[in-house]
């Protein structure tokens, strides 16, 4: 199958093309390097033996998006692009709806130009905002995000949903994930999150190397087992195979449908700091702070669905997404900019 990812050059977007070029797609990469390296899909080429076609582009420009619909004819699309930091959302609220909103809008007109109608879109466990009882169920009830990035979610689901209503021809995965973390078993990629890192593991890896000199843990008086939140933490492995399974899945499925890639249980701030500190050998200091507004003390997915309509199921434990994140880290204590 050839498909175009946009976003292809990204922590889960990297990990997701070198697992279509290992099962013999054709990909074409669309990317503004924004908040990437093209360094990324150098080493992907490395790990596969052959390399991605890469077009550098802002996927709002319906011109260039056009050319490369027509020079390059996807039969699919994997849509990445776009804008993903939760606090930086809140500040910058006009910045997010524009730009995930109308990076969204110009593709799905340059798909129907195109004649191309089988989309995977990069959804979000935030779409369930903190109303929800976990595990949190695709059919849970009302999506209703508490922060501008998880309503940019929310209002593309609703968009495609309305889009595969009004043309059977569609057929759409919105897939909700939790918190990704870990990285290739070669160490060659993984994530880089530019700047001070926005989410716990990097976090938490790049005080390991030393980057950055301690953790703060924000409360420990939860209603969980060591008082500190718990997150469902997902192996960027096997969410990118989430992502192959559920394009698969729609080469016989029309219509759009919803489903969660996590584990299925949640992992607290301490027990990720423990295995970080298994894998690297080395102590974390961490401070305990306030809680901070709007945390929630436990998330997690319910993965019934994945599991009995893709084929899909999270192979990887916390054990090896730190380990994983660790030699990754480690070699690279720069990232992508160690080289």
């Amino acid at each position: 199958m050839r498909v175009l990812v946009t976003g292809g050059a990204g922590y889960i977007g990297s990990h997701t093309v070198l697992a279509l070029l290992e099962r013999g797609d054709d990909v074409i990469v669309v990317d503004n390097f924004a908040n990437s390296s093209p360094v990324s899909l150098e080493r992907v080429a490395r790990i596969a033996g052959r390399a991605p076609q890469v077009h550098r582009l802002d996927v709002a420009d319906a011109a260039a998006l056009d050319a490369v619909f027509a020079a390059e004819r996807p039969e699919a699309v994997i849509h990445f692009a776009g804008l993903k930091a939760v606090g930086e959302s809140v500040a910058e609220p006009l910045r997010y709806y524009s730009e995930n909103l109308g990076t969204t809008f110009a593709l799905l007109a340059a798909m129907q130009r195109h004649g191309v109608r089988t989309l995977v879109f990069s959804s979000s466990a935030t779409v369930y905002g903190d109303h929800q009882p976990v595990p949190y169920r695709e059919d849970g009830g009302l999506l209703d995000a508490s922060n501008p990035y998880g309503q940019t979610k929310v209002m593309i689901e609703r968009i495609l949903e309305d889009v595969a209503q009004a043309d059977p021809q569609w057929r759409i995965a919105l897939l909700r994930y939790f918190n990704p973390i870990g990285a290739h078993e070669s160490g060659l990629i993984g994530e880089d999150p530019r700047g001070i890192p926005n989410n716990l593991a990097p976090y938490v890896a790049q005080v390991a190397v030393g980057r950055l000199a301690e953790v703060g843990v924000f409360g420990d008086d939860y209603p969980t087992a060591d008082g500190t939140g718990e997150r469902d933490y997902i192996h960027v492995v096997d969410l990118a195979a989430g992502h192959v399974a559920a394009l698969e899945h729609l080469r016989t499925r029309d219509g759009i449908r919803a489903w969660n890639l996590g584990t299925g249980r949640g992992t607290s701030v301490l027990e990720l700091i423990a295995a970080f500190e298994k894998a690297s050998g080395r102590p974390i200091p961490r401070r305990i702070l306030p809680r901070r507004g709007g945390d929630l003390a436990q998330t997690w997915a319910d993965t019934a669905r994945a599991e009995s309509e893709l084929g899909w199921r999270a192979q990887r434990d916390i054990v090896d997404m730190a380990a994983d994140s660790w030699r990754w880290q480690s070699a690279n204590p720069q990232g992508y900019d160690s080289e």
